[in-house]
């Protein structure tokens, strides 16, 4: 599973890293942290639109954790 810690990143840059690695590796698993609500917003419309499987996460409140991946659980 590949990591991106994108704390402090604003939109849209965390999903243009997540579109990279899909495009590049397309079943790879992700784990993208963040702590922008429209970073977290826009990966999860990404994921409906594409069809991808989403764990989406909470550890403290205001970051989230995204795991994506092309399989259906």
């Amino acid at each position: 599973m590949k990591e991106l810690n994108c704390l402090g990143d604003m939109c849209p840059l965390p999903l243009m890293k997540l579109m990279k690695i899909m495009k590049s590796k397309p079943h790879e698993t992700v784990k993208i942290i963040t702590d922008h609500s429209c970073s977290a917003e826009n990966i999860r419309d990404y994921c409906k639109k594409r069809n991808l499987t989403l764990e989406e996460y909470e550890p403290i409140s205001g970051v989230w954790e995204l795991i994506i991946s092309t399989y259906k659980v």
